[in-house]
């Protein structure tokens, strides 16, 4: 896409766009799709919707990829105990969805693994699917951190479970 027509799907795209994707039953829903996957696994999800990026971002070319990584930092995904923090990021202008893992995960599961997961929840977005598309996802990666990052009982919550929409 254009810088032109990336700009103009950012201005447009505005925080309401957000609240109409994901309203507070949807919120909800993906919170307890969190919580539930996180009682069996070691690892912490974070996710993080965005309608649309600031202009001046949109200018100087920044990637969907590289908000998420600013994101990851900012919000302390990196910083779990086991250093297996997951930050799934939403970006509505762009229709993108990127994962950053923290380097515990990414020893062990393969980058191919939440490409696919990126990829399909994507599409799903794209027909609408938001609270679908997110739950069969989250039901993916938490699959695949069960299956590397097995739950050994109880233990604290490191990230809040509930969706941020910026």
């Amino acid at each position: 896409m254009n810088t032109f027509t990336r700009f103009f799907k950012h201005l447009i795209t505005t925080s309401a766009a957000g609240k109409r994707a994901f309203p507070q039953d949807v919120l909800h829903a993906i919170e307890q799709e969190i919580h539930r996957g996180e009682s069996r696994h070691r690892a912490e999800i974070r996710l993080i919707v965005e309608p649309a990026f600031p202009v001046g971002a949109v200018l100087r070319r920044r990637t969907s990829r590289q908000r998420a990584i600013a994101l990851f930092a900012q919000y302390g995904v990196w910083d779990t105990e086991e250093n297996c923090g997951v930050l799934v990021y939403v970006n509505l202008a762009d229709r993108k969805v990127e994962i950053v893992t923290d380097r515990g995960i990414g020893k062990k599961v393969k980058p191919d693994d939440w490409h696919a997961i990126c990829n399909d929840m994507a599409r799903g977005f794209g027909k609408g699917a938001f609270l679908e598309s997110s739950l069969v996802a989250l039901g993916r990666i938490n699959a695949l951190l069960e299956q590397h990052f097995p739950g050994t009982g109880s233990r604290p919550n490191q990230l809040p479970n509930r969706p941020l929409v910026l």
